[in-house]
């Protein structure tokens, strides 16, 4: 009998509940902060045990709320963003531009060629430096059709936006979010020894669009490999169609036009914004919700289509907004109950070695494992960093090498199933976080060797 794999809510919430569990074994334990250039940075020298906090059913019960409340911002987000994609989706835009895109990747061998590796650079370039994280949501919307339109799948889809950003996020060269709070705790130049830092980004980003071309091409003659061939089957069903007499004269007319231009104007604003003006979550929703207004207006949509179509893309994607806050409420626990700095100071003693290069992939291999509860590039900077800089010193690494390791252990980010991001992702692309893990594990052991050999030149050369 072939093993059944539970639904993401179900995942979670066992995960959830072994967190709650191991907070009655785990003693609770603390480092002091202090406030420095406005952040509150640890003391590496400081940890102390402090009285547990054991989180018992009614904690557990009450953490998915709470986390809930603690990720309101993403949350709605979300929300937003799906009810302003479906005024998107209602003005039939995005269809026409799907179909133009499969026409010319039908008949064009370049345009075969280019797409997932124009486009996962772009992304990854987006990540690299202004921080594309929770930007990416919106583009799920488009990609997933978007690749099933050109014969590949689901998995396709979330991955270009997805995988594109998060890899150039966690290799990044100028991401002021985790390389510059990094180096700014660590005493280190900001945005110093970006010359390695761009060959790790380049180097990972080929990575992951030789994978991604690879997969591609195999699902693309055997559609029955992909994991969610069954889940793309009823999808393609609500596809423009793609071929055939009439669709080739279903063009773009002059409003549908109007509307991708209105659309490609507010990713531009959102991209200036984020970089220059340091634009968060509220104002990218703000800009989004300005632009499903425009839209509507400017694709003849009235009131009451206006409304329907807002409150269907609310509707759609309140399901994720209940995974987000189910992914959240695992900080919630682990935090109440006073166990993450002991379990952060517990891995301390693990990266002493007998030779840099070890400690350096040690140091990657724990914040890999810190990953899992702190998602946040600069929240991870300000916990670890006050402790991994002057650890560094101690075993021999450069901390321009510690700070590597540190980007480099967000490289789990993508698959773990705590992370708001990743399970918002997949929420949204209808894929259980079993099915993207099992598909995601031959590359995470790619990224894997790839951190720790590049893990290897820095020590060697004295990168400082």
């Amino acid at each position: 009998m072939r093993l059944r794999m539970p639904n993401t809510f179900v995942l979670l919430f066992a995960i959830l509940a072994l967190i709650a569990l191991a907070t009655w074994f785990v003693p609770g334990g603390k480092y002091d902060t202090h406030l420095v250039n406005g952040r509150q940075l640890v003391d590496p020298d400081s940890f102390h045990y402090v009285a547990s906090n054991p989180q018992g059913l009614v904690d557990l019960l009450k953490s998915p709320i709470r986390g809930f409340v603690e990720a309101a911002q993403i949350i709605g987000f979300v929300l937003f963003v799906g009810g302003a994609f479906a005024v998107l989706q209602k003005t039939q835009a995005i269809d026409r531009l799907i179909l133009s895109i499969a026409r010319a990747h039908r008949h064009s061998p370049l345009v075969r060629a280019a797409i997932i590796p124009v486009f996962v650079t772009l992304f990854s370039l987006g990540g690299a430096t202004f921080g594309m994280n929770e930007e990416v949501i919106p583009f799920i919307l488009i990609f997933v059709p978007l690749a099933l339109a050109l014969g590949y799948d689901t998995v396709t889809g979330v991955s270009i936006p997805f995988l594109g950003s998060q890899v150039g996020f966690s290799a990044a060269f100028l991401n002021p979010f985790n390389v510059g709070i990094a180096q700014g705790i660590a005493g280190v130049p900001v945005f110093s020894g970006m010359g390695y830092r761009f060959i790790v980004w380049a180097l990972a980003t080929i990575v992951t669009i030789a994978f991604l071309m690879w997969y591609a091409a195999r699902v693309k003659a055997n559609p029955a490999l992909s994991p969610t061939y069954v889940l793309d089957q009823g999808k393609r069903k609500e596809l423009p169609e793609t071929s055939g007499d009439d669709a080739e004269h279903e063009h773009m007319t002059g409003r549908h036009k109007a509307v991708l231009l209105l659309f490609a104007a507010t990713l531009g604003a959102m991209v200036v914004g984020v970089v220059k003006y340091e634009w968060f979550i509220d104002e990218i929703a703000a800009l989004f919700l300005a632009m499903a207004i425009v839209v509507g207006i400017v694709g003849r949509l009235g009131a009451d289509d206006w409304v329907a179509s807002f409150m269907q893309g609310v509707k759609d994607l309140a399901p994720t907004a209940l995974v987000i806050a189910i992914a959240r409420a695992t900080l919630v626990i682990a935090r109440e109950a006073h166990i993450i700095d002991t379990v952060l100071h517990s891995l301390v003693p693990l990266v002493q070695s007998s030779h840099p290069v070890f400690a350096a992939q040690k140091m990657f291999l724990i914040q890999s494992v810190i990953n899992f509860f702190i998602h946040s590039g600069s929240g991870q900077a300000a916990l670890t960093m006050p402790i991994m800089a002057p650890l560094a010193d101690l075993v021999g690494v450069s901390r321009q090498t510690a700070i590597l390791a540190f980007q480099l252990g967000e490289l789990s980010t993508s698959m773990i199933p705590t992370s708001g991001i990743t399970v918002g992702v997949l929420a949204l692309a209808r894929i259980p976080w079993l099915t993207w893990a099992k598909w995601m594990v031959p590359l995470q052991l790619i990224y894997l060797v790839m951190a720790l050999l590049l893990l290897i030149p820095p020590c060697l050369m004295g990168w400082n």
